[in-house]
C-alpha cells in the first residue's frame, strides 16, 4: 500500500507546476492546461483527504466528479472564447488581447 503522503506530495507538485505554468506562459493554451492541471490537484485533494478521514463514505469522490463536471464545461468556454480571440487577432498570445476595446 502506497502512503498517503505520497499522494499529497504528487498533489501539491501538480499544483506548483500549474502555478509556474500559469504565471510563466504567454499563450492561452498553455494557461489553460495550466489551470487545468491546478484544478486535478484540487481532485486529488477531494479523494485523498475523503478516503484519509472518512474511509466508509464517498462525499469527497462526489466532489470530486463534480469538480471534474465543472472542469470540462470550464475548458469548452475557454476554448470557445480562445478560438474567437485567434479570429479576432491571428495571435494566441495573451499581448494580443490587451488592446482589445469595449
Amino acid at each position: 500500500m502506497v502512503p498517503v503522503v505520497f499522494y499529497l506530495v504528487l498533489s501539491a507538485l501538480l499544483f506548483f507546476i500549474g502555478v509556474w505554468g500559469f504565471v510563466t506562459r504567454r499563450d492561452l493554451i498553455a494557461m489553460l492546461i495550466s489551470v487545468e492541471l491546478i484544478l486535478n490537484s484540487v481532485d486529488m485533494n477531494f479523494a485523498i483527504f475523503n478516503r484519509m478521514l472518512f474511509p466508509d463514505q464517498l462525499e469527497g469522490f462526489f466532489f470530486t466528479l463534480f469538480s471534474i463536471g465543472v472542469s470540462a464545461a470550464e475548458t469548452a468556454v475557454a476554448i470557445a472564447i480562445i478560438i474567437n480571440v485567434y479570429r479576432r487577432f491571428h495571435s494566441d498570445q495573451v499581448n494580443s488581447i490587451e488592446n482589445m476595446k469595449l
